[in-house]
């Protein structure tokens, strides 16, 4: 049987902090402690070359269930839709107008902190309701 690995989700973005700081509020999740021999991230990153300052930043889950989120600054910008998204799943187990409401209370949430809202599909005869957004940089996700 094979083993179970450990994953990261790694986002491409053009400010890693700020994106990354973003998902640490829509997930509960925290900025793990700075590297053995520095009190603080600052002090971390400034003694980074200045090109590779800002690069990165990361996020884990307080619990440690959750994968570490991984945010690289890269040059383009983002210009298609993602191949791969993120469900929030704040609807679960809740059916009909109950879903709707905690959905639309989570987007509200999460659009006072930059999200986007897209649009709402609505429940059929396979799914239920979900709600596609955006982060502060465009990336999508769906409240789930």
């Amino acid at each position: 049987m094979a083993s179970v690995k450990q994953f990261q989700v790694t986002f491409d973005c053009a400010a890693p902090e700020r994106v990354a700081r973003f998902w640490c509020e829509v997930l509960g999740y925290v900025v793990p402690p700075p590297p053995e021999g520095f009190a603080t991230w600052g002090d971390f990153d400034r003694a980074l070359p200045p090109e590779r300052q800002g690069s990165w930043f990361a996020c884990i889950d307080p619990s440690g269930v959750g994968p570490r989120l991984f945010f690289q600054r890269v040059p383009e910008g983002k210009v298609v839709k993602n191949r791969l998204h993120l469900d929030v799943r704040v609807g679960t187990g809740l059916v009909g107008e109950e879903r709707l409401a905690a959905l639309e209370a989570e987007c509200a949430r999460l659009v006072a902190l930059g999200a986007v809202r897209v649009r709402l599909l609505p429940a059929d005869d396979d799914n239920e309701s979900c709600l596609v957004m955006q982060d502060i940089e465009g990336n999508e996700f769906d409240l789930d």
